[in-house]
């Protein structure tokens, strides 16, 4: 394959395991035989060498004389150092760290926006679905006005494509396959930071004995209940079994039982460490329909008046954990950009494998230089085994060879990318959740790029915004028991609402989702993220809840004749890319 171009030389150079510096990069493209040039290269360095220089090029060439056109580069490469190693950089010019940051949703005049920028770029150009401002939907809104479906040409594909804020283009950025310019990723890595945790990896002592259960209930009630003891005057079961009747009373609970009265009423039934008691919520009450929302063994809190023989309480008002609605989410220091994607399903005959190859070479041009970051939430290969008759519709039946060849796609990758996964259902780990990241030996096949492989759920923290990785096998669940319009396939922003507003990423136990009993419950959100990420539904979405930013990142895989006979309709080759300084978003399509 010709190597005219720095994207090509870059996923040369990482397909043989090999970064470079975006100087070696211009050399080595100025030189005559590009080509021949890297093979020098390569020759030439220590096989130990993991990252190619400039001065790495400029030896290998020895006495050769390089062109003009490579003299100039030269020139330019030194430029480049120069800069990677004074106090002012590229990204220092676009968006000062400190006080001098720019303000939410404003840039510097010379940086243009997305939607602006003119581009050369034809054919399978990747399009800009939209941006979403800093309070691009309010939750009460009806999604499918929200979301404000449109027919639109994308790449070499169409569909439906979300259409969030001003700014949607039909045909923005670089064609993958026209010679887009090469990122100039100048940025000092020391200014970048990611941290986990929450991560059950190395931590799991479950057994599956009855102990084990008690513990993870009991942790799970102390610390959502702490979140609702501020707001009633909570007393425990016991002591509201003593009190008398026709007095106020408040409980914090685990929900026990759900069930209707012949008169229409909702007898919810709530467990504590001491016991259990009944709540009656009237049909006629305003939060009524809250009852809806409920799901089995969350923890809620309820206030109320006790019957006349203290044998129920009838309920006047209900409260979840919930995010503040004074919530302020943090952002990062400077413009820095991340890409949330998942379900990537290397091995199914149905891998959009050209969809990933035009995202991961725009991930290579100057428009996606400020992305320095990759969240993959899960879902990396098919798997073997995952539902009925799934082998026949494997492309790669052994599974390690599917991990295998997700590696080499993770190599289109920038090398110089930050890259965090979580596992999903489909990966080789147990289901049962929390999952632990992968074994040692599927990290040593997915080495490349030093990738940072963590369990699932985790809470990562980048250059100071909280991001909540979560695969998402709670949201069938979610949308299995709630009203349609609280959440559905469709809209799986709102599912994740429901968890947000519960404060935890699989509420109901003994359902759908197959949960681990572990001393503590690695499940509970005890912090508001700023970002919450999931995938699993195959389904793109993004809202915000109290502003905190719901993001469902679509997949990579085609229609398969099982989701077929579900009726699921993914959504294709989408990547949300994240400005961490204001939490705004961009969708493209590269499907």
């Amino acid at each position: 394959m010709p190597l005219e171009t720095p994207v090509r030389i870059v996923r040369e150079l990482a397909a043989r395991g090999y970064n470079a510096e975006q100087a070696a990069v211009t050399l080595i493209a100025s030189t005559e035989r590009p080509g021949r040039t890297l093979e020098r290269v390569v020759e030439h360095v220590d096989d130990a060498a993991l990252r190619i220089t400039a001065d790495d090029v400029r030896d290998a060439l020895g006495d050769a004389r390089p062109s003009s056109d490579a003299r100039d580069a030269e020139t330019r490469a030194d430029d480049v150092s120069t800069m990677e190693n004074g106090a002012e950089t590229i990204e220092d010019d676009v968006s000062a760290v400190g006080g001098d940051a720019p303000n939410r949703g404003e840039r510097d005049a010379s940086t243009p926006r997305r939607d602006e920028t003119t581009n050369p770029g034809r054919g399978d150009a990747p399009a800009d679905v939209g941006e979403s401002g800093s309070g691009s939907q309010d939750p009460s809104v009806s999604t499918g006005d929200e979301r404000g479906y449109r027919k639109t040409e994308a790449g070499s594909g169409s569909g439906n494509v979300p259409e969030e804020t001003a700014g949607a283009a039909s045909g923005g950025g670089t064609s993958p396959g026209d010679a887009a310019p090469a990122a100039s990723r100048t940025v000092d890595p020391s200014l970048r930071s990611l941290e986990v945790a929450g991560d059950v990896t190395g931590q799991s002592t479950g057994t599956g004995e009855y102990g084990d259960f008690v513990k993870v209930f009991r942790d799970r009630y102390e610390k959502l209940s702490k979140q609702l003891r501020g707001r009633v005057n909570h007393r425990p079961a016991t002591a509201i079994q003593s009190m008398s009747g026709g007095t106020d009373a408040a409980m914090v609970g685990l929900v026990n039982d759900i069930r209707s009265t012949k008169s229409g009423h909702w007898l919810v039934e709530l467990e504590d460490t001491t016991g259990t008691f009944p709540c009656l919520v009237m049909k006629d009450r305003e939060f009524a329909e809250l009852v809806d929302e409920l799901l089995l063994d969350e923890c809620i809190a309820v206030e109320g008046t006790l019957s006349d023989d203290a044998g129920i309480m009838f309920v006047d008002s209900m409260h979840f954990p919930d995010v503040p609605r004074t919530y302020s989410p943090n952002t990062a220091d400077r413009h820095v950009q991340a890409a949330l994607v998942s379900d990537i399903h290397v091995g199914s005959q149905e891998f959009e494998a050209d969809a990933w190859t035009r995202f991961a070479d725009w991930l290579h041009t100057e428009e996606a230089e400020r992305v320095e970051y990759l969240l993959i939430a899960g879902d990396m290969v098919e798997g073997v085994g995952v539902y009925p008759d799934q082998d026949e519709e494997l492309d790669i039946v052994d599974i390690y060879e599917q991990y295998e060849r997700f590696s080499e796609h993770l190599k289109d990758v920038p090398g110089d990318m930050e890259i965090l996964m979580i596992p999903g259902n489909h990966d080789a780990v147990r289901l049962a959740e929390p999952q632990p990241g992968f074994d040692e030996n599927l990290r040593d096949i997915m080495s490349a790029h030093d990738a940072r492989i963590t369990g699932n759920p985790s809470l990562v923290t980048v250059e100071g915004v909280k991001v909540l990785m979560y695969h998402g096998v709670s949201l069938d669940e979610v949308i299995a028991e709630l009203p349609e319009e609280k959440a559905s396939y469709d809209d799986p922003h709102k599912a994740m609402y429901q968890l947000l507003k519960k404060r935890h990423v699989a509420p109901q136990f003994g359902g759908k989702t197959r949960l681990a009993p572990e001393e503590k419950d690695y499940l509970v959100m005890e912090e508001v993220p700023d970002v919450f990420h999931t995938g699993h539904v195959h389904k793109l979405g993004w809202g915000k809840y109290h502003d905190v930013l719901a993001v469902n990142s679509g997949c990579w895989q085609a229609q398969t004749d099982f989701q077929k006979s579900v009726n699921i309709d993914p959504d294709v080759g989408y990547a949300p890319i994240l400005d961490l300084d204001t939490l705004d978003m961009t969708v493209r399509k590269f499907a």
